[in-house]
C-alpha cells in the first residue's frame, strides 16, 4: 500500500504535523535514570510543540465554522454513529524505533493502554459566562469560573480480529491489508457527565499502513467507523469530531462529544478534551525506549528502614511552542 498524504484539512504539501502532549513526570516510575530521562525528554519537548500545533489547527478549523456538507448524518443508514468532522496526521520521524512491528513485537494490553482509571483534562474547559452589561449592577452575575475537567475510564476492550472492532466494509478491508492485528478500545466519560470520548488503537504492520489508515479516513469516515463500547455512563449520540495520529505502525484514534449529542458550543473545549485522551499513548513512549536501547534501571528493595532511590533530576525547561499552521 502506498500512503497518499495527510488526512481532511491538511495538504501534503503544507505537511502539517502534530505530536501527542507528553510530559516526563512519569519517566522515573519507567525505572529510568537521570541520563535515560534526558534522552527520553528530548523527544518529548518535540511532541509537546506539534501537539500545540495540532490544537491550534482544531480551534481554527472550529472558528472558522469547518462544517460538515450540507445532509451529513450523524449516523450511517444502519444506525452506526460516526464523527461529523475528522482530521488526520501521518507519523513524525521521532517514531522511526518503532516503524515496523517486526522491531517492536510485544502485543498490546488493555492495561499498558488503559491503566490509568480518569484523565485530566490540560487546559480548563470553558464555563459560560454572563452576559456583559454596560454598567456594571447590583444584580449582574459575575462569570463562571473555570473549572478542570476529568474523564473516567467506563469501558474498555482488546479485540485480537479488527474487524470486530470496526464497522464499514472499506475500513475493514483497510485494516486487513495493513496487517492489523490488534484493536484496543478505551472510553471515557467526563466526571460531570457532560462529554464522552473513545480512544482505538490500531496495532498494524508499519509505519505506511498507519499511515493509510489516518489518511483514508478522511473520506472513510462518512461510511466507515470504530464501533463504540458500551456503558451506562456515557454514550456517543448525534454530534461528534475525530482525529488520526500514526505513531509508527500503530494508528491511534479520537473519537469526541458531548453525552447530549448537541453540537459544540463556546462553552465546550474539543480540543482540550481529545489532547487529554492522547495521554494514552505515553505507552507507546514507553515502547521506543525500549526499542532504543535505553533500558530501565533495575533498583533491588531496600533493607527495612533503608532507600535505594536515588535523587532524580530536574527535567530541562520546555521552550515555548512555536505554532505552525
Amino acid at each position: 500500500m502506498t500512503s497518499t498524504g495527510t488526512g481532511t484539512g491538511v495538504s501534503t504539501a503544507a505537511k502539517r504535523k502534530r505530536r501527542s502532549s507528553w510530559s516526563s513526570d512519569t519517566l522515573s516510575e519507567l525505572g529510568l535514570s537521570g541520563g535515560q530521562q534526558r534522552i527520553v525528554v528530548v523527544i518529548g519537548v518535540v511532541v509537546a510543540v506539534l501537539a500545540a500545533a495540532f490544537g491550534l489547527t482544531l480551534v481554527v478549523n472550529w472558528i472558522g465554522g469547518s462544517n460538515p456538507p450540507a445532509g451529513l448524518p450523524e449516523n450511517d443508514v444502519l444506525g452506526h454513529p460516526r464523527p461529523v468532522t475528522y482530521q488526520g496526521w501521518p507519523s513524525l520521524k521521532e517514531f522511526g524505533p518503532i516503524a515496523d512491528r517486526k522491531a517492536d513485537a510485544p502485543a498490546l494490553t488493555v492495561a499498558e493502554i488503559f491503566g490509568a482509571k480518569s484523565l485530566r483534562v490540560v487546559s480548563p474547559v470553558r464555563q459560560p459566562a454572563a452576559s456583559p452589561s454596560p454598567q456594571p449592577t447590583a444584580t449582574a452575575s459575575p462569570a463562571v469560573a473555570q473549572q478542570p475537567l476529568t474523564l473516567r475510564r467506563v469501558a474498555t476492550k482488546l479485540d485480537t480480529s479488527c474487524a470486530s472492532a470496526v464497522w464499514g466494509e472499506g475500513l475493514i478491508e483497510l485494516l486487513s491489508d495493513g496487517g492489523c492485528t490488534q484493536a484496543v478500545r478505551g472510553l471515557y466519560a467526563s466526571v460531570d457527565g457532560t462529554y464522552v470520548a473513545q480512544y482505538t488503537l490500531f496495532n498494524l504492520a508499519d509505519q505506511q499502513s498507519a499511515d493509510e489508515v489516518v489518511h483514508e479516513l478522511a473520506t472513510l469516515h462518512r461510511g466507515a467507523w470504530t464501533v463504540p463500547l458500551t456503558s451506562d455512563k456515557a454514550a456517543f449520540n448525534g454530534y461528534s469530531e475525530a482525529s488520526g495520529q500514526a505513531m509508527g505502525h500503530y494508528a491511534g484514534l479520537v473519537w469526541v462529544g458531548r453525552v447530549d449529542g448537541a453540537e459544540p458550543t463556546a462553552a465546550d473545549d474539543f480540543v482540550s478534551v481529545t489532547l487529554a485522551m492522547r495521554d494514552v499513548e505515553k505507552a507507546l513512549f514507553k515502547r521506543i525506549v525500549t526499542v532504543s536501547g535505553v533500558q530501565p534501571i533495575r533498583v533491588a528493595p531496600a533493607p527495612s528502614g533503608q532507600s535505594t532511590a536515588q535523587p532524580s533530576e530536574a527535567p530541562p525547561t520546555s521552550p515555548k511552542p512555536s505554532i505552525s499552521p
